[in-house]
């Protein structure tokens, strides 16, 4: 296959973006909780978490209230990576999961014998949206010689289909570690990040790139971030590598969420400028709180975003639908034995990389 087409990333075998955004339609506009009803809801929830033996996990990506709950009740405020791990490690029976889906069928293919519960299970991701199996098998299937690497943002069916899954802290390690090896890799689904791992490792005729994005990263902008920086002199821009190369080039430092969280305490910086989901804030303002954090511009007005820099997904998780899973034991994630025992693989992969600090 010649170098353009390796470039590109499957043609016709990609999800039409418009479908991916149409989802955004189906997203309901919840009311605004009172504070007297989420200081109830709280109360509620933590005796439940009690005894039901359950832990919450919570993305930094999700709302303040439920990350502050989950830290008061023992439970994890992570990226997807350490989710993951917490979920095998604590010994609770139940795991209620706020994020999105892909996060709650992640850790019940890791912990297979426990419930895992989610606020909500309308609470998708662009990612995984546009990388459907049924196009992106087919896709893999016509590149036998590639070792397929996903990223987490992805179905329990697509994890399944691939050798690897990474998330974003450890995704150029992994697929720096398979070139070492003379391997060529199908990299899915987010183009940015593969973009980004592409430039990292001078590689871009061994990677062959699936066209997805994240519809909030993609909003960001260099040209307004460029006038930014000069409003701000003095600030280091910080970037999920989900973001377009053009905003990447731009950072003072690129990293997962943990890894800008990270960057924000140790860098001598004042001021940052922040390009990534805005939930982030409560931690960095945590973990930072002698710091300011100013939100990187996206395109405002007519942005595929319902609203920019905060993942409408994200947003569908509230103290409300989570007493109301607990409490009921509903919205349950479910993966097929079969399929998650394949998805085990390479995530089992991933653990196992991270662990031997390869």
């Amino acid at each position: 296959m010649n170098k353009a087409v390796k470039q590109d990333s499957g043609g016709d075998l990609i999800a039409d973006r418009e479908f991916v955004r149409s989802y955004l339609d189906k997203i309901p506009q919840l009311q605004e909780p009172t504070a007297a009803d989420n200081a109830r809801y709280r109360e509620l929830i933590l005796d439940l978490l009690q005894q039901k033996n359950a832990a919450m996990v919570a993305h930094y990506y999700t709302d303040p209230e439920l990350q502050a709950l989950a830290e008061e009740s023992g439970g994890c405020v992570a990226d997807s990576l350490e989710m993951a791990r917490f979920g095998t490690e604590t010994s609770a029976t139940t795991l209620a999961v706020c994020g999105v889906k892909f996060m709650g069928e992640t850790a019940k293919i890791l912990n297979p014998e426990k419930t895992v519960l989610m606020p909500t299970l309308e609470a998708t991701c662009s990612l995984d949206i546009g990388c459907p199996i049924e196009r992106f098998a087919p896709f893999c299937d016509k590149h036998p010689d590639h070792i397929v690497v996903v990223y987490a943002n992805t179905s329990a069916a697509v994890k399944a289909r691939a050798d690897w899954v990474v998330t974003s802290a450890i995704a150029v390690d992994v697929v720096e570690h398979l070139l070492d090896q003379g391997k060529q890799v199908i990299w899915a689904p987010d183009k940015h990040l593969g973009r980004y791992i592409q430039r990292q490792l001078g590689a871009g005729d061994d990677i062959l790139l699936w066209d997805g994005a994240c519809i909030v990263h993609e909003e960001f902008k260099h040209k307004a971030l460029e006038e930014m920086r000069h409003l701000y002199p003095d600030a280091a821009v910080l970037a999920h590598p989900e973001s377009p190369l053009s905003v990447l080039e731009e950072a003072d430092v690129v990293g997962s969420t943990t890894q800008i969280i990270n960057a924000a305490i140790s860098r001598p910086e004042k001021q940052f400028i922040v390009a990534t989901d805005q939930g982030i804030f409560y931690k960095l303002q945590q973990q930072a709180p002698d710091k300011e954090f100013i939100m990187a511009p996206t395109s405002g007005e007519g942005a595929t975003c319902r609203s920019c820099a905060n993942c409408p997904w994200m947003g569908m998780n509230s103290l409300q639908n989570l007493y109301e899973s607990l409490l009921a034991g509903n919205n349950q994630i479910h993966v097929d034995p079969a399929l998650g025992k394949k998805a085990m693989i390479p995530l089992q992969r991933m653990l196992d990389f991270r662990n031997s600090g390869s």
